[in-house]
């Protein structure tokens, strides 16, 4: 049975009461599970597929609470490490009127960068995702490098979203280098407009060629409300153009859009699927991507398939 392994941190969002209010000036929030690699699992899950999450948590409340929330959703959870020797790391939110965020981490350290190990197996069926969030110097940028070359081995499919975060970085270069050393270990990268011209310095689309090195086959190309297209060596093989909706929070849409490729693509040879039903794929994370902004939160808003065949219905 084929699993997605999600590598990376999971945290709590705090998502402010009201919009339009700078972070400074929120007076009140919510709490919501989230980081990315926990959205891309629970998306999986939610959706009816095996997933689990490979990462490490205080020895805290919020540690329980992700834990429990990850439960509820279906992701497995008995990879999840526990310590005392860091808290489980929070962010707060601020949002636009029209849902963008603005980020403040705590998170020197927190508990996932302190993760120097996992026992997991994978097989040739298993795919791997992890993101850039959790790549800065620390125990669990190692313990990357090792779980990515045990993926390696075991034949199965990695793909990799940058998800750039840059406060969490001492410098933007140091953030572009780790971008630029990992993204040809991974099969199928994702990369938004905004993320591709600070790793290539254009904002042309042409400037897509020159991210497939390495194993790197497929690259999604994000366009935030304008859609998505998939490239392979040979150019744009599929584009689409997304959906309109009523947009809350866009907290978790990238993964929830991420996390509905994988779904799509496990089970089967995740490469040469992509390549011959991209139109179809595209389409479908489309749909789950902007669902999930249509409320605050990103685990919370993942839409369920009768949702998402409702969209489809009303379009």
């Amino acid at each position: 049975m084929s699993k997605l392994y999600a590598i990376g941190e999971a945290l709590i969002d705090f998502i402010p009461h009201t919009k339009g209010v700078a972070l400074k000036n929120v007076a009140a929030f919510d709490t919501q599970v989230g980081g990315a690699p926990a959205n891309v699992a629970s998306c999986v899950a939610k959706l009816g597929k095996q997933s689990a999450l490979l990462t490490q948590l205080g020895q805290d409340a919020f540690g329980d609470l992700i834990v429990d929330t990850l439960n509820e959703v279906g992701v497995d959870t008995s990879y999840i490490k526990r310590t005392d020797e860091a808290n489980t790391g929070l962010a707060f939110v601020s949002l636009t009127e029209d849902g963008e965020r603005d980020f403040a981490f705590y998170r020197k350290p927190s508990a996932d960068m302190l993760m120097d190990n996992v026992d997991v197996t994978f097989t040739s069926a298993d795919m791997l995702h992890f993101c850039s969030v959790d790549l800065i110097p620390s125990p669990m940028r190692d313990t990357h490098v090792k779980v990515i070359h045990q993926m390696h081995n075991a034949g199965g499919t990695i793909v990799f979203d940058p998800n750039l975060r840059f406060p969490l970085w001492p410098s933007k270069e140091a953030l572009k280098e780790a971008v630029l050393e990992f993204l040809p270990l991974a099969h199928i990268v994702k990369v938004s407009d905004e993320e591709l011209e600070f790793l290539t310095g254009s904002s042309h689309v042409d400037s897509i060629q020159t991210l497939f090195n390495g194993y790197t086959e497929v690259v999604i190309y994000t366009e935030g409300k304008n859609g998505a297209s998939i490239y392979t060596q040979d150019g744009c093989i599929a584009r689409h153009p997304g959906y309109k909706v009523n947009v809350q929070d866009t907290t978790g849409a990238g993964d929830a859009f991420i996390g509905s490729v994988i779904y799509q693509l496990l089970g089967h040879n995740a490469v040469d699927y992509i390549k011959y039903h991209a139109d179809s794929i595209l389409s479908f994370s489309n749909k789950v991507g902007a669902l999930t902004t249509t409320n605050k939160g990103a685990i919370q808003s993942l839409p369920t398939i009768s949702m998402i065949e409702q969209l489809k219905e009303e379009q």
